[in-house]
């Protein structure tokens, strides 16, 4: 099995969930890297040399530690955060992923926060809950052509972690995916009508108009995403998709985790495989980034 192949079989019902190694790929070494940004914050708010991430810390709980060390008196670090994702420019793999998306009417869900992706068409940003919006949590707001009214079959990107516009949304530290958690599980299993696990049409529930929607009703697809134990929010869901098949396994899902260069990890491997996700290995991140999305002719 090969990514072009899962794109070629899959993509009717299929919802792709990038991560930063899209913006990694064939970059400045050093460039577009969440540890350097994290690192270099660290040294000017604790005035601490820092060369690297350490052992027994998880890049989510480093940043709280930081907010915790920061001797400034005065600090935003969501928005400095957003700061140092300036100029950054889309590239042609970009473009080549986010057309191939449009053509096929394929959901992009992203952890990033950049907006490179939505620049490579010049997308509007899109409210779908223009009443009840917050750029605390920006869940059902979308760059896509037009208003979307049907979020897992129609072309949009949606951003899980926050955008940068909104620096708010911005979610970096433990305790931010702990609070995005408490969101996503009031939506899950809070109301009748309107939780998921309700006995209604699987497609009308409290998270219908955000990217919720799309994980549990979508096949999903991981690229460039690490998905290791920083990721808890994403972790997560993905054990609550999971368990949501369990009860409705009419409603299941597939799901593919495609990777290239060093394996993953045996604890990565395994966790993968209890939340029903196959784990596909590329020979080359040129084969992951550029050859699988490429018009055929």
């Amino acid at each position: 099995m090969t990514l072009k192949t899962i794109l070629h079989n899959n993509h009717k019902e299929l919802a792709l969930i990038i991560g930063n190694g899209i913006n990694r790929y064939n970059s400045d070494a050093g460039i577009n890297s969440w540890d350097a940004m994290l690192l270099e914050l660290w040294e000017k708010h604790t005035l601490e040399d820092a060369q690297a991430i350490p052992l027994g810390i998880s890049l989510t709980e480093f940043y709280d530690a930081l907010d915790l060390s920061s001797q400034l008196k005065e600090k935003n670090l969501q928005k400095e955060f957003c700061d140092f994702l300036t100029g950054w420019k889309a590239k042609p793999h970009h473009h080549a992923i986010v057309n191939w998306a449009k053509n096929l009417n394929t959901p992009i869900l992203t952890t990033n926060f950049d907006e490179t992706l939505s620049d490579c068409l010049a997308l509007n940003l899109h409210h779908a809950d223009g009443q009840r919006f917050t750029d605390f949590y920006p869940w059902s707001s979308c760059f896509a052509p037009a208003p979307v009214t049907n979020v897992a079959r129609e072309f949009a990107i949606w951003h899980i972690n926050g955008m940068q516009r909104y620096s708010r949304s911005i979610r970096l530290g433990l305790s931010h995916y702990m609070g995005s958690v408490e969101r996503a599980r009031a939506l899950i299993h809070k109301g009748n009508p309107g939780r998921l696990y309700g006995d209604n049409d699987s497609k009308i529930w409290n998270g219908e108009n955000t990217w919720l929607h799309s994980i549990f009703n979508c096949d999903l697809l991981f690229l460039g995403l690490g998905l290791d134990t920083s990721e808890i929010f994403l972790r997560w869901l993905l054990i609550e998709r999971a368990k949501y098949f369990k009860t409705f396994p009419e409603r299941a899902r597939k799901a593919w985790y495609v990777y290239a260069g060093k394996d993953i990890s045996q604890g990565q491997l395994i966790f993968l495989k209890s939340v029903g996700c196959d784990v596909v290995k590329e020979s080359s991140y040129d084969a992951l980034y550029t050859d699988a999305f490429l018009p055929t002719s």
